[in-house]
């Protein structure tokens, strides 16, 4: 009885507009990443599986089959037009904040800030995420790109040695990495870090032209997650 009258307050006290905050309406509701069914996972792993093959048009065609209100759909829905250029990206991730893929959500927030130029809002973004997820490496590598840009370069190293500690698979953040010891003219470090990491030609070749863009623009293209 006290819980269904403390339940009451707080709605009186929240609700004077009409209106539940979000946070309060997941709570309300149980939240919206239930585990999917076997048919609804089904159609998460195809569309998840299209993406990685290079075909975003037909992993969203999957996305549309799932109910939006699902945080799971709206999350991959999200990632699929950022990667696709489309501006319905951004309010997909901002339905997610206050939920339980709140750290997705400020991730990709702060993706689409870095791809338009807009550093400081992206820092912002992702600091939260890497609050809400300090163990996602992809969270860590696209905070320390952000912070390269900014000239932050030993925070941004200490961001992509995080990363690559993390999760010693993903060639990115050892890919900036190098670019950043080639933007502080520090041509050993970057030939030391090139054996250790075990990285190829190519993908020292990609540290070097963006190093240099770096150095003449301010802003090196690195890549995000």
């Amino acid at each position: 009885m006290k819980a269904i009258w403390l339940l009451t307050g707080l709605l009186a006290l929240t609700g004077c507009a009409g209106q539940t905050p979000s946070g309060f309406a997941h709570l309300l509701a149980g939240g919206s990443c239930a585990k999917p069914d076997s048919d609804q996972q089904l159609a998460l792993n195809l569309s998840d599986e299209m993406l990685k093959e290079g075909r975003p048009h037909a992993s969203l065609a999957h996305l549309q089959e799932l109910p939006e209100s699902m945080d799971q759909v709206r999350l991959r829905k999200a990632k699929v037009l950022r990667l696709l250029g489309r501006s319905e990206a951004e309010p997909l991730y901002r339905s997610l904040l206050g939920g339980c893929l709140a750290a997705e959500g400020e991730h990709g927030l702060g993706q689409i800030a870095s791809a338009r130029g807009d550093d400081v809002q992206a820092l912002l973004n992702l600091q939260r995420a890497v609050k809400l997820a300090p163990t996602d490496e992809k969270v860590r590598n696209d905070l320390g790109v952000v912070l390269m840009n900014l000239g932050r370069h030993e925070q941004a190293r200490f961001e992509f040695l995080t990363a690559i500690e993390l999760k010693d698979d993903n060639p990115l953040p050892a890919v900036n990495l190098v670019t950043l010891s080639l933007v502080q003219d520090n041509w050993q470090q970057a030939a030391d870090l090139v054996t250790r990491l075990r990285l190829k030609p190519q993908q020292f070749a990609e540290a070097q032209a963006r190093a240099k863009q770096l150095k003449s623009s301010g802003r090196g293209g690195l890549p995000l997650s």
